[in-house]
């Protein structure tokens, strides 16, 4: 199978979809931020292996209370998985911060900040 074939990107949108509901309503980890949601997932073909990127609103500290939240919740996340998904394998997850949307608002602030003063200077 290869790695982008369509049956990988629909087990990939699937185990998403049940990560993300777990995360938000089963966890009950305080370390774990209200605003937590999983950005992608990749799942390798073999379906031994799941890297999850996790977007975190919040401080730098609130991201790394999250991800440490989510490394000592890895054994259950992955119960829950099983139980909600029926994958031959249930694969060992490993949690990424991704700040790409972070780094997506500050460009717009930039771009409104530039597009402003160029406004501005033409009045």
């Amino acid at each position: 199978m290869r790695h982008n074939s369509i049956k990988n990107t629909r087990i990939n949108g699937e185990v998403q979809k049940e990560l993300s509901k777990i995360i938000s309503y089963e966890i009950k980890d305080p370390r774990i931020a209200e605003m937590t949601s999983v950005t992608s997932v990749d799942v390798t073909p073999d379906l031994k292996e799941c890297k999850v990127y996790i977007s975190v609103l919040g401080d730098d500290k609130a991201k790394q209370d999250t991800i440490a939240g989510l490394k000592s919740a890895t054994g259950y996340i992955r119960r829950q998985l099983a139980a909600g998904i029926n994958l031959r394998n249930t694969p060992e997850l490993t949690f990424h911060l991704d700040e790409s949307i972070e780094y997506a608002i500050n460009m717009s602030k930039k771009i409104d900040d530039v597009m402003g003063e160029i406004n501005n200077k033409d009045e």
